[in-house]
């Protein structure tokens, strides 16, 4: 009878601790980060340096172009007058400055990203701290980012990777 009790009184304290539990209330908002950074101080001049440098960046590639369609066209109007020797090293510059203006355009897509990582990231992190203190002072459990669908912020909870990765055979 005295485990019947214990255990009818055990019953009850996890069915109390589940109704409390489902009661806690989830608070959720969102917010579109677009417009946010469309209003961040400082967007408009990291914009500007931004499109300056991608500016300069066109400019040399531009020159480059140029240039390598002078070099194209001369040789073509050239070629018959040319020995075969001169034509093997025309040929020869050509394709090192084809290859000169694939490496500056790898290198411009790189350098161009890393300036606009360079300068967006100080407004993004900004704006992200912003969204958490809000989202703690306000008792928000969730926000997300309506302008892209993704989870922004969330209270702390349990980590389940691990049980994951365990329930795909993932070591």
């Amino acid at each position: 009878m005295k485990k019947a009790s214990v255990f009818l009184t055990f019953l009850v304290v996890i069915f109390l601790g589940f109704n409390l539990s489902a009661q806690t209330k989830i608070k959720l908002a969102h917010v579109n980060s677009n417009d946010l950074m469309l209003m961040m101080p400082g967007i408009d001049t990291a914009r500007k340096s931004i499109e300056d440098y991608a500016k300069q960046l066109e400019e040399e590639m531009k020159a480059m172009y140029t240039e390598y369609e002078k070099k194209t066209t001369d040789f073509q109007n050239n070629q018959a007058t040319m020995s075969q020797s001169l034509q093997q090293i025309k040929l020869k510059e050509l394709q090192d400055l084809e290859a000169r203006i694939r490496t500056f355009e790898e290198q411009a897509q790189t350098e161009l990203q890393t300036k606009q990582e360079e300068l967006l990231k100080p407004i993004v992190d900004k704006a992200k701290l912003a969204i958490g203190e809000v989202a703690k002072e306000n008792g928000y459990t969730y926000v997300f980012d309506s302008s892209l669908g993704v989870l922004l912020y969330s209270d702390e909870s349990d980590n389940i990777i691990e049980l994951v990765k365990k329930k795909l055979g993932i070591k």
